[in-house]
């Protein structure tokens, strides 16, 4: 499956592609495909951007990306094992317009309508992994029947969005490149000062013109989504670092103020950095 700079092409004549991503680290630039993508984390760990959200992906993960939806894997390089990621590529029209909406497939819709914003399996994934681990030993018959059963067990799943805004049309390949830019940077530099007018050339507009550009596109602006960024990463740190004190994450995450970065954190993971500490 050849990447391009925003967009996948499915290999001619492929109903379901099934792909082994074994690197150092992830396929790191912003893209999106028409296919749905359900992915098994095997090794590795970092920053997920899906949509308008910042998540944090981990071994062990199993998630699913919707069609057209924008998406990046950022490793966390300062892990040394490699990464390793087991991924089915398919859509709703792979096997036939009519197959799944087939009476015998009806209960596969809501797989399909929860996959448009993405979805963290949370549950029976001890029943998933054992079929994304047969796989790589299975003909392609063997491999449909294996996606209908991990679509099965997911429909029964426990499950959390991996965003809550979907952009409805598909980015051109300019549009890809421009939001890339700007995602890279600020996951770059999180941790120092970007103010509008820096970002802005980045994205090669003027001030104006970025904000409704970035706000449409995400549905927020590119400072809500910048401190999401620096709370994903206080997240990681808070766990990795407990001997760091809480004002020193908050400065080394980009809040030069603790009492702003303390609010900030409880608007969005619903407590303090104290709280979300002890819970690990």
């Amino acid at each position: 499956m050849k990447v391009l700079p925003f967009k996948i092409p499915k290999p001619k004549n492929e109903a379901l592609v099934y792909q082994i991503d074994r690197e150092q680290v992830f396929y790191d630039q912003l893209h999106q495909h028409g296919e749905i993508q359900i992915s098994y984390v095997e090794k590795g760990a970092g920053s997920l951007i899906v949509g308008d959200s910042i998540n944090e992906y981990k071994a062990g993960d199993v998630l699913v990306i919707g069609s057209y939806i924008p998406h990046v894997f950022r490793s966390d390089t300062r892990i040394k094992e490699e990464s390793l990621m087991h991924t089915l590529f398919f859509d709703e029209d792979s096997f036939g317009k009519d197959f799944f909406q087939l009476t015998d497939l009806s209960s596969t819709q809501n797989f399909f309508k929860k996959s448009v914003f993405g979805m963290r399996i949370l549950s029976r994934k001890s029943k998933i992994i054992p079929l994304f681990n047969a796989l790589s030993h299975q003909n392609k018959v063997e491999q449909i029947a294996s996606l209908l059963m991990i679509i099965n067990q997911i429909n029964k799943s426990k499950t959390t969005p991996l965003s809550s805004f979907v952009y409805r049309k598909s980015f051109t390949d300019d549009e890809g490149k421009r939001m890339s830019q700007v995602y890279e940077y600020a996951m770059e530099r999180y941790a120092e000062p970007i103010t509008l007018d820096e970002i802005a050339e980045r994205a090669n507009m003027s001030k104006n013109a970025f904000c409704r550009y970035f706000k449409k596109r995400t549905n927020k602006t590119f400072f809500q989504f910048l401190i999401e960024i620096r709370i994903e990463n206080a997240c990681k740190i808070l766990i990795k670092n407990p001997e760091l004190s809480i004002a020193a994450i908050a400065e080394q995450c980009g809040f030069n103020n603790i009492a702003n970065f303390n609010r900030k954190f409880k608007t969005f993971k619903h407590c303090t950095p104290t709280q979300y500490r002890n819970q690990f």
